[in-house]
């Protein structure tokens, strides 16, 4: 049993493929949800300004979760004969409980596709585009830039009520690792001089931080480049704007303080495999609340249940590595 989703007016817990939600719930307050104990989140101050939404790793055109290169091991996941392709089925999902909750801004921290193919990226923009229209905000990931390809490119500005999101193009086209250029860092920078309201930083690959897991500094390190993390959290230091910096990439939830600013550094799990999830901002005017959802329609939850064991040949406890905690998951963010 996973307490999935706490906010400050709600809980979700799930077991197996049985889905309990509690709506309406006081904040900041422990409740027993029939025999469960749970706090709500506390509410962050003032007015709620608005409500965003964002999916990373979403990977139109996969037809195998768990599989590493060429290697057998797994296991490995498909559909079924003549069923539809599951990255369908989770971004469907997906994009009919983000449409339920009315948001401002839908934003994709890349890997849209699997292989950056053109059917691959029009099956994306069928999904995401046709709901949410200019309400879209897309980033290319990895996936997205394996062959030098020119789609979703680009840093973007985008405001919202009481939040500035800084959406940076993090890939290096070609390669899976990420960067941020001297030349982002600065347009980052002048962003955050003009800015009249805290400055919300996104991007596809993880920040490198030099402690636990990620302690060795390499040029080769998975996300970020580690000159380009210290860069982000150095602006961050500088520039008090910036509230948080959140990331897909690793298929799993995390959220570490930054070295020396101490702003999070946020990784979101994947939409397509387990837990299956997209995250809901909710700004007030005295903070933003991050609260992880999981998709609940009986399929998606089917899928994303048969995906817990992947990459268990390989002695990854990938159930655990992609849930995180739930302090991982749900949480408030504080204005600087």
């Amino acid at each position: 049993m996973d307490i999935t989703t706490v906010a400050d007016d709600l809980v979700v817990i799930h077991d197996g493929l049985d889905m309990r939600r509690y709506d309406g719930l006081e904040a900041d307050t422990e409740h027993d949800l029939d025999g469960v104990t749970v706090r709500t989140l506390p509410r962050p101050d003032g007015e709620l300004l608005c409500c965003f939404a964002t999916v990373n790793d979403v990977h139109f055109g996969e037809v195998e979760a768990g599989r590493i290169d060429d290697l057998l091991e797994g296991p490995i996941r498909r559909s079924d004969p003549g069923a539809q392709p599951y990255p369908e089925v989770m971004n469907r999902a997906a994009a009919t409980e983000i449409a339920a909750i009315d948001p401002v801004a839908v934003i994709v921290k890349g890997d849209l596709s699997v292989d950056g193919k053109p059917a691959e990226w029009d099956a994306f923009e069928a999904c995401y585009r046709d709901p949410f229209g200019d309400r879209l905000h897309v980033v290319r990931g990895n996936h997205d830039a394996y062959r030098h390809q020119a789609g979703y490119v680009g840093d973007q500005r985008i405001e919202l009520p009481g939040v500035i999101v800084a959406l940076l193009d993090t890939a290096i086209p070609g390669a899976t690792t990420g960067m941020i250029s001297t030349e982002q860092i600065d347009w980052l920078d002048e962003l955050c001089a003009s800015a009249d309201r805290p400055v919300f930083v996104m991007g596809h690959h993880q920040q490198w931080i030099g402690n636990g897991t990620d302690a060795k500094r390499s040029d080769d390190y998975f996300g970020l480049h580690p000159d380009a993390s210290d860069a982000l959290d150095a602006l961050a230091a500088r520039r008090p704007g910036i509230v948080a910096y959140a990331a897909g990439h690793t298929h799993r939830h995390r959220v570490r303080p930054m070295a020396r600013s101490g702003v999070p550094s946020i990784e979101i799990g994947c939409t397509k495999d387990f837990p299956g999830t997209w995250a809901e901002y909710r700004v007030h005017e005295g903070g933003i609340m991050q609260v992880v959802h999981r998709m609940s329609t009986p399929d998606a939850l089917a899928w994303s249940e048969s995906c817990r064991t992947l990459y268990s040949d390989f002695g990854i406890d990938y159930e655990t590595y992609a849930l995180g905690t739930l302090a991982d998951r749900c949480f408030n963010i504080s204005l600087r």
